[in-house]
């Protein structure tokens, strides 16, 4: 499990760094506000990106947020802490399949 480095996006702008994702134990992130994923599928098919949600409400478990990136394909997803920060600090996203899928957190 790696923990993926926010990059700042400046005023001139960011050539991101990206890493692959890691297989079944996915990979952590510092969510904060304006805090996004940079997710880039180049596997044969689509993939499932997992990000566990932590809370609750009401005693009951909020879903984890899934979200399918077609093949070929690249999204952003917001990572609020209101939403994704677990009891140390962090979040963890787990990409399904992780073949040829790279992550980046740029941060506004």
């Amino acid at each position: 499990m790696a923990t993926l480095a926010s990059q700042n996006i400046s005023t001139s702008g960011l050539l991101a760094t990206y890493s692959a994702a890691t297989a079944t134990t996915g990979d952590r992130f510092l969510p904060a506000s304006g805090t996004f994923l940079h997710v880039k599928n180049a596997n044969a098919g689509s993939v499932n990106v997992v990000i566990t949600t932590p809370g609750t409400v009401d005693g009951l478990a909020i879903t984890d947020r899934t979200v399918a990136v077609a093949t070929a394909t690249e999204k952003f997803i917001s990572l609020p802490d209101t939403l994704y920060r677990e009891s140390d600090g962090l979040g963890t996203v787990i990409c399904t399949p992780n073949t040829s899928v790279t992550l980046a957190v740029v941060r506004i």
